[in-house]
Order: structure tokens, then sequence, then C-alpha cells
């Protein structure tokens, strides 16, 4: 009797144990993809200044710098849920307004345009990265969190289900290929 009960009780700190570590492991998972947002918010911000430093430098075409301003300015004002659909419209213009190497040329021909080039091609390109590495640890967690066990004993608490972030955010060919 005797014997038993040590049995399960070794068998009920076993499983205790390993439910604690997949409780931290999801824990930890929590806090890579509130850094990885962190991130993503930050070069997505990041972008849209630079965007709005260029349009309002006087290097580009008025019509031009209209549409990109406009477009920065409403992904930088977006709200949560609106967000996605205002940075892709940004990335969408960006694409649109710089087509041509001949934009990407007269800006940085403009006073200061070489280093405004230089910080609007680091921008482009850092935000997939950024992007990538959100929805990477998205996926991470979200797999975790479709396990049995983390369901039934309701390992994630109260924490709300991660959703990636999808955005278009394809850079200008032309400011891509900047090294």
């Amino acid at each position: 009797m005797i014997e038993t009960l040590v049995w399960t009780a070794l068998a009920l700190a076993v499983i205790g144990v390993y439910l604690s570590w997949t409780a931290g492991r999801l824990d930890r998972l929590h806090s890579r993809m509130d850094a990885a947002r962190g991130a993503l918010d930050a070069q997505l911000l990041r972008r849209a200044s630079v965007v709005i430093e260029v349009a309002a430098s006087g290097a580009l075409d008025p019509a031009s710098s209209i549409v990109l301003y406009e477009a920065a300015h409403a992904a930088r004002q977006a709200d949560e849920e609106h967000r996605e659909v205002a940075e892709s419209e940004l990335s969408q213009a960006l694409r649109a307004v710089f087509a041509d190497a001949a934009q990407v040329e007269a800006v940085r021909e403009a006073p200061g345009g070489e280093a405004a080039a230089e910080e609007l091609a680091a921008a482009v390109r850092r935000v997939p990265m950024a992007r990538r590495f959100h929805n990477d640890a998205v996926r991470a967690a979200r797999a975790l969190r479709r396990h049995r066990k983390v369901r039934w004993f309701r390992l994630a608490g109260h924490a709300p289900f991660p959703l990636a972030f999808e955005m278009d955010d394809e850079p200008p060919v032309d400011l891509a290929d900047r090294p």
C-alpha cells in the first residue's frame, strides 16, 4: 500500500514538474513574441519617420511627396486593428514612388540626400526582417498552445491567442539593392 502511494506521489511530482517546465517554456515564448512585436513596432515607426523626412525634404516632385507623406502619416496614426492595412499601403506607396531609379537618384542628389537615401534603404530592409522574427515567435507560441496538455491544464492562463502581423512589406527594388 505504501509503495503504491510513493509511486503515485512520484508520478504526480514528475507530471507536475513537466507541466511547470511547459508553462515556463510557454511564458518564455510569449516574452519573446512581445519583444519581437516591440522591435517590429520600432522598425515600422522608423520607416514611417524616414519616409516623412524624405517626403518633406523637397527632393521629390510634389505629387510623390504628398503620396508618401499621406501614406506614412496614415501608418503612424493607424489604430491597432487597421495597422496592417496602413503599413501595406505605405509599402505600396514606396514601390510606386521609387519604381523608377531616377527617383532614388533625385533623393541622393539633394543636399543631405545621400544619408537620407541610405537611411530609407536601411529602414525598408529592416521591416521584413522584424516582421519575420515576430511571425516566427508567434508561430512557435501557437504551436505549443495547440498541444492538448496546454489546453487541458490551461497553462497559457488568460493570455490572448497570438496573432501574426500580416502586411505587404516588399521593398522597392532600387532601395532594397542599396548596400
